[in-house]
């Protein structure tokens, strides 16, 4: 109980303490900023008929006059406010001029813009060609080398099969040449004893052979025509001879039918 009757004065005394303060701080701003009224006669308003272009003239109570003019003339073009009237206008005709000179600007970029978009489409749609075009290059030289690597692949087959073909038509040729070193050397053999044969005096009773048909053969040529055809002794009986005599028919070469 003695604490709070200690704490309730406590705050008594400061809430009077508080209210005093504001009392007395109230009282000495309002002794400060009030002031006595003073009684003012009002001013007098009249027409002053000593300035002639005065409309009214204020006169107040410190005997301080103020004068209204009215200047009943119009103003000069060429005094301060029309210069600045011609000013005003040049400079309003000049922002005028300085829009119109933007907004024809502003298209002009915005046509620009728009022109270098469509380029850029262009060059866009170019580089891709372009690069599809590179791609198909790129496959197309590949399919290229890997023909001409068949290619070379078939080169050096066919050269090595050149190579086999020269050797054997070399040996062919030496085949052939042999062949007809021996063929030569059998008709240079046969020949005597053909020549022989044909100087050998025909047995008696014997009569020469001419043609199966038992005609009279000319040459060799009617005996081949007569259907023999092998080669040998033939008697032929021609018109500056005949009795006839016998000679060796060539019935192969060229044909057949060649009188030896």
């Amino acid at each position: 109980q003695r604490m709070s009757c200690g704490y309730i004065l406590c705050t008594v005394l400061l809430s009077v303490a508080v209210l005093l303060a504001v009392t007395v701080t109230g009282a000495i701003l309002f002794m400060n900023h009030y002031h006595a009224p003073v009684t003012e006669s009002p001013p007098v308003i009249s027409t002053n008929p000593e300035e002639a272009n005065a409309l009214v003239t204020i006169e107040k109570a410190d005997s301080s006059r103020i004068n209204i003019f009215i200047d009943p003339n119009c103003p000069d073009a060429a005094g301060p406010f029309g210069r600045l009237e011609g000013l005003q206008t040049s400079l309003l005709r000049t922002v005028t001029d300085h829009d119109a000179e933007a907004k024809a600007t502003r298209s002009q970029q915005k046509a620009l813009l728009v022109t270098v978009a469509d380029e850029v489409a262009k060059v866009l749609t170019h580089a891709v060609q372009l690069r599809a075009d590179c791609d198909g290059l790129k496959k197309g030289h590949s399919t290229m080398g890997q023909e001409l690597s068949t290619l070379q692949g078939e080169q050096g087959r066919l050269i090595q099969l050149l190579s086999e073909s020269q050797t054997n038509m070399a040996r062919l040729v030496s085949s052939v040449s042999d062949v007809l070193d021996t063929l030569q050397k059998e008709r240079g053999s046969a020949r005597p004893r053909l020549k022989a044969d044909l100087q050998r005096a025909p047995a008696r009773g014997a009569r020469p052979r001419g043609c199966s048909n038992g005609s009279r053969p000319r040459d060799c040529f009617d005996i081949y025509a007569s259907g023999q055809q092998e080669d040998g002794i033939y008697s032929i009986f021609p018109t500056h001879y005949p009795s006839g005599f016998q000679v060796y028919c060539d019935m192969t070469t060229d044909g057949g039918g060649w009188t030896v």
